[in-house]
C-alpha cells in the first residue's frame, strides 16, 4: 500500500453505511490489527494497484497480498469506456473491512473534493469548476461536487440572461462563499476571481498608463452622457462631447454595449485614479485650415443637423457645422420658421459667407445658390410696364399678384393704386385669388425689396382732366353728395367731388346748411381752385347771385388767360358790396 489518507470525521458515519455488510473496525482490529497495522480503517483513503477487471468489479491491491473491491461502473469515462488499465494506481476509499474490502473511487474522490473545498474557503484560493446548467437564481458547476453559483456572483456586473447562457460548458475558477457538508451544499463565486484578477490588472495598469496613450478598451455601460469603457482592469468615461468631432444625440450613434474600441488618454487622475477617455482625439481637428478648405463664395454640399427658430445648422463634414440665418434662405420668401422649407437629414447646397476659426463659426447661404430674383426682375421689366398679373392674395390694405411664374416675388397693388374714385375702399368686394388683372409696373425696389403696381394708372388722372376742363373761374353743375357743419360736398364728375365753404353759399348769414340744400339737390357752382396735387376743389354758389358777375365770368370764360385776374377782381367786388 504506497500511501494511506484517513478521515476520521466519516469513519462513524460509513461505518454506519456499511452495518451488517462486514466487521466494524473494532472487531477487525482485533482479528486483524496485527497483519494489516492500525493504518487500514474505515474511512480511510488509500492508494491501490488494479489487479483484475471484471463485469461488475474492479479489483485493488490494497497492500500486504490483500485486495478489495469496487464497483466498475465508478470507472467509466462520460462516454461509459473503462477508464482504468490493470497495473494503474488509483484512490479509493474504504468503505468496509473483513475478509470481503469494499472499496469506493467516487467516495474517495468526493473527500478529496470536500477536502479542498474547505482548504479553499480557509486559505481564500480558487478551485476550478465546470459550470453545467442553468436553474433559477444562478448556475450550477460541477467540482466534484455540485456548488450553486449566484448569478450576482457570476460576473463583474449584472448578467444578461445571454451572459449566463454563455458561461455554460466553460471552465471557470471560483472562490467558495459558503458551504455545508451534512447538507452537502456548496455556494460559490467567480465574480471574486474576476474581481482580483481585475485587481492586479488595474495595478499594472496605474503604474504605467500616461496622459496622450491610445489604448484598446471594451465598451460596459451607455449613458445618455457617454459611455464607460474598461481599459484592462480600470474605467474611464468617455463623454459624449469626445466621441466626435460633431454633435452627437446619443452616445450609441458611436458605440454599443461589449464593442472593443481604441481610445485616448486625455486626462488621469492617480490619486482619484479617474480617466477621462476620447475617441475624436486620435484623429486631427477638423476645424485646423478650414479657412483654406472652405474659402468664402464657394459652393458645397451638407446635411441639415438641426432646425431652429432662428435658422438651420448644415454639417459640411463630421464635427464641421455651418449656419443658414433665416435672412440668407430666400430671396423674397417671408417664412417664419426654416422647417415650413427645410427638414432633418435634408442634403442642400449652400454657399460659403464667411468663416471664424477661432470661434469655430461657419456663416452660410442658401439662397445664393440661386438666382437673385430681384435680378430678373429688373432685366424683364420696366417701370411704366403694363402687365398681366395674378391675384395670389387679397387683403384689406391691397392685392398681392403675381407678374412670372418663374420669379417668386410678389408684387403688390395697393388700395390707393386701384381706383381714382376714393370711394374705393374694400379690395375684397372687387377681387378674389386667381382673378387676372391689368396693371402697370410703379416700382422695382431691390435694396427694399418692393414691387408695386397699379391700376387705376391705366387711365388718366381725373384731377387733371378736371384742372384742364374746369379752372378756377369757370361754372359747372353738380349734385350735392353730403352736407357737414362747415360746408356741402359737390360732386361735379364721377369720383371727383368739390366744396362749397358755409361762407360761400350765400351773402346772407346762414345758421344750418341744412335749411338752404338737401343732399341729392342740383347745384351750379363757380370753380374758384383747383389742386390736382391735394386732390381739392373750391366752389362757391354766391358768386352766381351777382348778375354783373355771372356776366364777367362769361366773358371771361371766352379768354382762359386773363380768368384769373379777372377772378380777383369779382372776388374784390363781393368784398366790397
Amino acid at each position: 500500500m504506497d500511501e494511506i489518507k484517513t478521515d476520521r470525521e466519516n469513519v462513524n458515519e460509513i461505518a454506519e453505511e456499511n452495518s451488517g455488510q462486514g466487521t466494524d473496525q473494532t472487531n477487525y482490529e482485533a482479528l486483524y490489527g496485527e497483519t494489516f497495522g492500525k493504518s487500514l480503517s474505515i474511512g480511510a483513503v488509500i492508494t491501490g494497484t488494479v489487479v483484475q477487471i471484471d463485469a461488475e468489479n474492479i479489483m485493488i491491491d490494497v497492500g500486504r497480498k490483500m485486495e478489495g473491491s469496487a464497483p466498475l461502473k465508478e470507472f467509466l469515462d462520460e462516454n461509459g469506456n473503462i477508464s482504468v488499465s490493470i497495473g494503474d494506481e488509483v484512490e479509493v476509499l474504504v468503505l468496509s473491512l473483513g475478509k470481503n474490502i469494499r472499496l469506493s473511487k467516487e467516495r474517495a474522490r468526493s473527500i478529496k473534493v470536500w477536502d479542498d473545498i474547505i482548504k479553499a474557503y480557509q486559505d481564500k484560493t480558487t478551485i476550478t469548476g465546470k459550470v453545467l446548467n442553468r436553474i433559477k437564481g444562478g448556475l450550477m458547476v460541477d467540482m466534484g461536487v455540485q456548488a450553486f453559483l449566484p448569478s450576482s456572483h457570476a460576473s463583474l456586473s449584472q448578467p444578461t440572461e445571454a451572459d449566463l447562457e454563455k458561461l455554460i460548458g466553460k471552465k471557470i475558477e471560483v472562490t467558495v462563499i459558503k458551504y455545508n457538508r451534512k447538507k452537502n451544499n456548496v455556494v460559490v463565486s467567480h465574480r471574486d476571481v474576476l474581481e482580483q484578477e481585475r485587481d492586479a490588472k488595474k495595478k499594472v495598469l496605474l503604474g504605467t498608463i500616461k496622459k496622450g496613450d491610445v489604448v484598446k478598451g471594451l465598451v460596459k455601460n451607455i449613458l445618455a452622457y457617454g459611455a464607460f469603457v474598461d481599459i484592462g482592469g480600470i474605467d474611464g468615461l468617455l463623454h459624449i462631447t469626445d466621441m466626435s468631432w460633431g454633435k452627437l444625440k446619443d452616445p450609441k450613434e458611436k458605440v454599443a454595449s461589449g464593442q472593443v474600441i481604441d481610445v485616448k488618454i486625455i486626462d488621469f487622475d492617480p490619486e482619484t485614479e479617474k480617466i477621462s477617455l476620447g475617441i475624436k482625439q486620435l484623429s486631427t481637428d477638423p476645424w485646423e485650415g478650414i479657412e483654406y478648405r472652405y474659402p468664402i463664395g464657394k459652393k458645397v454640399k451638407g446635411r441639415v443637423t438641426s432646425l431652429t427658430n432662428y435658422g438651420a445648422f448644415v454639417e459640411l463634414e463630421e464635427g464641421v457645422e455651418g449656419l443658414v440665418h433665416i435672412s440668407e434662405m430666400f430671396w423674397s420668401k417671408k417664412i417664419r420658421h426654416p422647417s415650413s422649407v427645410l427638414k432633418d437629414d435634408e442634403e442642400v447646397e449652400v454657399q460659403i459667407l464667411g468663416v471664424d476659426q477661432k470661434e469655430r463659426r461657419i456663416s452660410l447661404g442658401l439662397k445664393q445658390t440661386t438666382p437673385n430674383p430681384w435680378d430678373l426682375l429688373n432685366q424683364y421689366y420696366i417701370e411704366g410696364a403694363v402687365v398681366d398679373a395674378k391675384v395670389k392674395n387679397v387683403t384689406d390694405f391691397g392685392v398681392f399678384v403675381s407678374v412670372d411664374e418663374n420669379i417668386d416675388i410678389d408684387g403688390l397693388i395697393h388700395v390707393s393704386d386701384i381706383s381714382w374714385d376714393p370711394k374705393v375702399k374694400n379690395p375684397k368686394d372687387m377681387f378674389k385669388k386667381g382673378d387676372i388683372v391689368k396693371a402697370k409696373v410703379l416700382t422695382i425696389d431691390s435694396d427694399s425689396e418692393k414691387f408695386s403696381l397699379g391700376i387705376k394708372q391705366l387711365e388718366p388722372d381725373p384731377w387733371t382732366q378736371i384742372a384742364n376742363e374746369h379752372p378756377a373761374g369757370s361754372i359747372v353743375k353738380g349734385k350735392i353728395t353730403s352736407i357737414t357743419d362747415f360746408g356741402a360736398f359737390v360732386e361735379i364728375a364721377q369720383g371727383i367731388e368739390g366744396m362749397i365753404h358755409i361762407s360761400e353759399v350765400s351773402r346772407d348769414k346762414i345758421e344750418s346748411l341744412a335749411e338752404v340744400l338737401k343732399v341729392g339737390q342740383e347745384v351750379e357752382v363757380v370753380v374758384l381752385r383747383v389742386s390736382p396735387e391735394n386732390k381739392k376743389i373750391g366752389l362757391s354758389i354766391k358768386a352766381l347771385d351777382d348778375t354783373q358777375t355771372r356776366k364777367s365770368l362769361q366773358e371771361t370764360s371766352k379768354a382762359p388767360d386773363k380768368v384769373a385776374t379777372n377772378l380777383g377782381d369779382l372776388l374784390k367786388g363781393w368784398q366790397k358790396s
